[in-house]
């Protein structure tokens, strides 16, 4: 009887790691719809507040959706012009600051040389190449770019899930009748992720807009430009930081020297302190924790499954993953493995706001 169980067992583990093999295959096949879905899903989800908060100040739904969403074309808009515009003129502009860099690093090792610390210069000049620290960023970005070319159609997919969003729960009491009782585990996970979001946009939108201000006092170029890095790459705890500063502080040495450089990584250090370790778990609680294993697997599959787009959306999806696996008793193992350490979400739960245990009016 146990070989049986054990037998059975095992036929069910191949088989759920096969029918998920085939869902990553299918992801990866579908990969060009796949992004345009999970673009207007977080778009909408973001924008959904603000749709609410108009129809609770009676504008009429059709109205407060298109508001929203015009809203949102105009800053997509005007990032599209930044993005586009700040490229060309930095890959214009990188023979010039090769050039400095030669210049930089040959002073640099020629003191290093009165120290008595022999370095060969074509291994340090062949290791530090700007072209190849951009890389990464510029095709992050491009395939940002690319995805939102379809605007139109990304457009009217944010529309119509709106437009769904606010009239689906009057949809649920007409079908179910009390959608309260049958649906708290999903109530709970979509408020979850609502508040997740909206909360990440705006703290990641602020570190966006310091940075850019602090590059522009320190006379770095194209601070417009790393300001919109730091703000895609604040969705990625603890790596999206470091790889947004590098682009960013590399140019600041190579154009203004050593001393503007280290400022430009201090203001990083702490922008990114301030906000990750003090703000962000007041507000959001144990709920933003990942490990820093999981984000970097999130990177890497999300990224090789859905391209440039699945690296910038990776932890908004690995989050969504997670919140729902919280709230399911069989499940919620797995969302405690993909969290920080224990001693971490204590902390993280003892800083954050209590939440009113009362029940809210319907």
């Amino acid at each position: 009887m146990a070989e049986e169980t054990r037998t059975t067992y095992g036929a069910r583990v191949v088989f759920v790691v096969a029918g998920l093999a085939v869902i990553v295959w299918g992801m990866h096949a579908a990969q060009s719809i796949l992004v345009l879905l999970l673009l207007a899903a977080f778009f909408s989800v973001v924008g959904a507040p603000s749709v609410f908060r108009l129809e609770r100040n009676r504008v009429p739904p059709v109205i407060a959706v298109l508001a929203v969403v015009l809203g949102m074309m105009g800053l997509g808009v005007a990032i599209a012009m930044l993005v586009g515009t700040s490229l060309n003129d930095f890959y214009g502009a990188l023979p010039t600051y090769q050039e400095r860099l030669q210049t930089e690093m040959g002073a640099l090792l020629a003191w290093l040389e009165g120290l008595g610390v022999k370095i060969s210069r074509k291994a340090v000049t062949e290791l530090v190449d700007p072209g190849a620290a951009m890389r990464l960023v510029a095709g992050m970005l491009s395939g940002l770019g690319t995805a939102l070319t379809n605007v139109f159609l990304i457009l009217l997919m944010v529309i119509f899930i709106l437009l769904e969003a606010s009239s689906f729960p009057l949809k649920l009491r007409t079908a179910i009748g009390n959608p309260e009782a049958s649906f708290a585990g999903f109530n709970k996970f979509t408020e979850d992720l609502k508040r997740y979001l909206e909360i990440k946009t705006l703290i990641s939108a602020a570190t966006g807009i310091i940075v850019a201000v602090w590059l522009s006092i320190l006379g770095v170029d194209f601070a417009l430009l790393w300001g919109l890095l730091a703000f895609l790459l604040n969705f990625i705890p603890n790596l999206g930081s470091i790889i947004a500063a590098v682009p960013a502080v590399l140019l600041a040495f190579i154009q203004l020297g050593l001393g503007t450089a280290l400022l430009s990584a201090l203001g990083y250090v702490v922008v990114n302190v301030a906000f990750g370790n003090f703000i962000e778990p007041r507000l959001m609680g144990r709920k933003v924790g990942l490990s820093t294993l999981v984000v970097f697997l999130s990177l890497v599959f999300w990224g090789t499954v859905l391209g440039p787009v699945g690296m910038l959306l990776s932890i908004p999806i690995t989050m969504t993953l997670k919140l729902a696996l919280e709230g399911n008793d069989d499940t919620r193992w797995i969302a405690v493995l993909l969290g920080p350490a224990i001693a971490d979400q204590a902390s993280r739960s003892t800083d954050a706001p209590q939440e009113d245990t009362g029940g809210s009016p319907s």
